[in-house]
Order: C-alpha cells, then structure tokens, then sequence
C-alpha cells in the first residue's frame, strides 16, 4: 500500500501541471483588460499601459506562465490584482469557510443518504421505498437556487426561525483560529457563538447536501439490492440472526464499496461546486472568492484558487482508494 500512495502522489504532479495549463489558458482568453478593470473605464491610455506593465500583463503569455510555475515550485501563490494582498495569506479564510460547508453537507448527505438508501431496500417495493425514491428523484432534479430561495423565504422571513446569509453574527464576529468557525468556538469556549454559527450553517448546508443525498440514496439501495441477494446474507437470516445485524453489520459494509465511491466523488464536487449555494448565501468561500476575481480579471486569484481545489478534490480520491482495502480485505495493491 506504501508503494501504491507513493505512485498515487506523484502522478499529483502531471494532473495539476495539466490543470494550470488548461486554466492559465482559458483565463487568459477572458475577454478584458485587468488594468482597465482596475483602474476604473476613464482611466488614461497610459495609466492603464504602466499598470499592465507593472503587473508583468504586457509579457509574452507563456513568459507569464513559467513565472507563475517558478512561483508555485517555492510555494508563492502570487499576489492577487485587486487587493495587492499575497493569495496565500487570504485565501485560507475562503478555503476553510468553503470546507466547513462541504464538511457539514456532506455529513447530512451521508447519515440521511445511506440509512435512507438501506430502509429502502430493506423494505423493497413498499410505500416507504417508492416514497424514497420519489424524493431522491426530485433532489437530483431540483436547482439548488430555487431550493436556497425557498428555505429563506419559508424559514427566515416566514418563521423568522433562521439567519439568511453569513457564517456568524456580525454583531458578535466569531475570533478566526483555524478559519473553521465551529472549532473555533470550541476553543475558545464560546458555545453562544457555536449555536450562532450551527444556526448559519443550516440552510446553505442543506440545499448543498440535497443532490448527493439523493444520489448517494439511490446507490445505497442498488447496491444493498445486490447484496442482499447473496447466499450468505440468506444463511445468515435462516440461523435466526435479527434483521437489523444482518442489514447493518454484513450487508452495509460488502455494499459500501460503491458507496464509498459516490462519497468520495460528491465531496470533492461540492468543494469546487458550491458557487451558487455560498452566493445565494452570502457565504464567503471559495466559490464566492474565485466568481469575484473573474468578475475583476484577477487571473493570480482564480488559478490559485482551482489549482487548489484541484489538489485537494485528487487527494480525497487518493483517500477513498486507500479507505476500499480497510472495508474489503480482498482489495490488494
């Protein structure tokens, strides 16, 4: 296994040159000038050409890229066009509100998700399991910005029971440690924050986590389908073992694998995905941080913000094809 993540790790190296390729690219054929953005429209064909030139923008395109990769090889993210700020230092705030996000979703995907997909095969063809299903059908089909608006008017301007946009209260601002606003409040003992931040995380959170719950709901009930057919799930239930043990202890884990997949898969799409969700939200992380640097041309910003993501949506993958061989003994590397 040491010999398998060693490989997995390196082969990090060509996907994420590949990615800055492909995004320096595709950014770079943006329409619009940085300086001019930055500058204002009545800003001097001057100022304008001593800002491109001060930015390094007036350099061939493939000048500006191996600059850039100079840059990453010594762990310089650059510095971002419209703040002057180094990304590396304000980009963690975005990337941790981001993770806490994706994290909590991706929790309330999971827990709902699979016990819904098992009660559903455990009851096959009931009114439970057409129900489920049902529901799982229209979360795959629902847009999440029509969810997010729904859950604002119904929760907080109805029922006035939940806050609209944010991560806390900016009457009284959560003190950032890790950026990870539930741990943070653990740590310093403020636990009326920690209910203020649980009560911001419901809404976006839920609306994030409706696709892959009913995804991971429908392959969870295929795949306990399959098993549970098996010759040794049916001797199992003939020596009188209970129901709930044969479901939970031996169905779950050898029907888990493709499970696991989907998990892995919906995780790393929600880190890089939630653009719509943080907007609507007014939830300042990533996706919001990379929509408004394109909105700005700030091309440092945006290629480091997806070379991120990038990296970490790969390493989950590595940890799902390493988590297989722990659920099934028979997987070897």
């Amino acid at each position: 296994m040491v010999a398998y993540t060693i490989r997995r790790l390196l082969l990090l190296i060509p996907v994420l040159l590949g990615m800055v390729i492909i995004v320096f690219s595709l950014i770079h054929a943006i329409p619009g000038d940085p300086a001019r953005t930055i500058l204002g429209q009545l800003a001097t064909k001057e100022a304008v050409a001593d800002l491109t030139k001060q930015l390094g923008l007036d350099k061939p395109l493939y000048v500006q890229f191996f600059d850039y990769i100079k840059d990453l090889v010594t762990g310089n993210l650059g510095t971002s066009l419209k703040t002057q700020s180094p990304i590396s230092e304000e980009i963690w705030p975005y990337f941790g509100a981001t993770v806490e996000l994706a994290v909590v979703a991706m929790i309330i995907a999971i827990i709902i998700g699979v016990n819904a997909g098992i009660i559903s095969a455990w009851f096959q063809n009931s009114w439970f399991d057409y129900i489920v299903m049902l529901i799982a059908l229209i979360g795959v089909s629902m847009p999440i910005f029509w969810l997010g608006l729904m859950e604002q008017y119904v929760f907080s301007i109805k029922l006035d029971m939940l806050p609209t946009t944010g991560r806390d209260d900016i009457r009284n601002p959560v003190e950032a440690i890790t950026h990870l606003y539930l741990l943070d409040t653990l740590l310093q003992g403020r636990f009326d924050q920690f209910i203020d931040v649980i009560k911001h995380l419901i809404l976006p959170s839920l609306a994030l986590a409706t696709i892959p719950m009913a995804i991971i709901a429908r392959i969870t009930r295929s795949s306990m389908l399959e098993v549970m057919r098996s010759d040794y799930i049916r001797t199992a239930r003939a020596k009188g073992m209970k129901m709930f043990w044969v479901v939970y202890k031996h169905s779950l884990k050898n029907a888990f694998i493709p499970v696991l997949t989907i998990i892995g898969l919906q995780t790393g799409l929600l880190l890089g995905g939630a653009i719509l969700t943080e907007t609507i939200f007014g939830w300042p992380g990533m996706g919001t941080y990379i929509y408004e640097a394109i909105e700005f041309r700030d091309y440092p910003v945006i290629q480091s913000g997806i070379l991120i993501l990038a990296l970490v949506f790969v390493l989950i993958n590595l940890i799902v094809d390493l988590l297989y061989a722990a659920i099934d003994p028979r997987i070897k590397y």
